[in-house]
């Protein structure tokens, strides 16, 4: 009865000093057996349906979804990723997934916002292409987006969601065609109309510099793995927003995608040739005087192929 009595405080202070070890990080990278349970969420397309109701296509992919279930598997794994593993199944125990579509119905229905883009490409843009194939087709898409944005019930895998206190938005740049274009159901639906201006100099310069992933730090990530301190100076700078406004001006307003164009032309000898120009630990400072030499060519001529996005 002792020994099984010393046996029992030696086991209880070996789990300790485990789990002090545990706690600290000391075994993360142990491997062990662990079961998991993991459900699969193939991505099956069902092909050549024709008029098939659409509750009845999501009641079949759930079906075909609850086949591919797997059940609990033995799996060897660090002990770091096993914890993680066992966090999220605890998680998915504690969420009951019911109220969560329910809650999400819910907050659907009176406070989402639904915003759809490139709604100009879905006008006809002149009397002579109406009743041509194109025209039908996109007035088509017009007359089907119009009891949605009235407000109508729309059948999701989560349930039904009815649209009429949802808040549509739509937007396009209108380079061709008009908002008058448009159907003027669909136009009614949209009774606020505003108009925004092109991007200006002082915008490049916020857009290369603001953001927490602007295109200026995302540069200089790419150069600091490198292990290259990049860095532009305030003159540069304002080259670089100048010729991008100046070359929407004068060829397509493409707004602040050009600056894509603009920096990647100023930066890839430098990115491409990089061990052999600047070794590691080196700087590369991006002047106005650089930005003027490594643009000179784009901006003389504009419409080669390989400066258009």
């Amino acid at each position: 009865e002792l020994h099984s009595q010393a046996d029992v405080e030696q086991n209880e202070q070996t789990r300790e000093r485990f789990r002090e070890k545990l706690l600290k990080g000391e075994l993360d990278h142990r491997k062990i057996d662990v079961q998991v349970s993991k459900k699969a969420s193939p991505n099956i397309g069902i092909m050549g349906t024709g008029p098939m109701d659409e509750s009845a296509l999501m009641n079949i992919q759930e079906m075909l979804g609850g086949i591919a279930h797997k059940g609990p598997k033995k799996r060897k794994m660090s002990i770091s990723d096993a914890r993680k593993a066992m966090l999220e199944e605890e998680i998915d125990r504690l969420i009951d997934m019911e109220d969560v579509k329910e809650e999400a119905l819910k907050r659907a229905e009176s406070s989402g916002i639904i915003f759809i883009d490139e709604i100009d490409k879905i006008a006809v843009t002149s009397s002579s292409e109406r009743g041509s194939s194109g025209s039908v087709s996109r007035e088509g898409v017009q007359r089907d987006l119009l009891p949605v944005v009235e407000g109508s019930a729309v059948s999701t895998k989560y349930g039904v969601i009815n649209t009429d206190h949802v808040l549509f938005i739509a937007a396009g740049a209108f380079h061709f065609a008009k908002p008058s274009d448009l159907i003027p159901e669909l136009q009614g639906r949209f009774p606020i109309r505003v108009e925004l201006d092109n991007l200006t100099k002082d915008d490049f310069v916020r857009i290369l510099l603001e953001p927490k992933n602007s295109l200026v730090k995302q540069y200089q990530a790419l150069f600091g793995a490198e292990g290259v301190n990049l860095m532009f100076n305030q003159d540069a700078v304002e080259k670089l927003a100048e010729t991008a406004m100046i070359i929407n001006e004068q060829v397509e307003n493409i707004g602040a995608r050009r600056l894509h164009t603009i920096l990647s032309q100023v930066l890839n000898e430098f990115l491409f040739n990089m061990p052999e120009l600047l070794p590691l630990g080196s700087s590369l400072e991006i002047t106005g005087e650089l930005v003027d030499l490594k643009l000179k060519n784009l901006v003389k001529n504009r419409d080669l192929s390989q400066y258009i996005l």
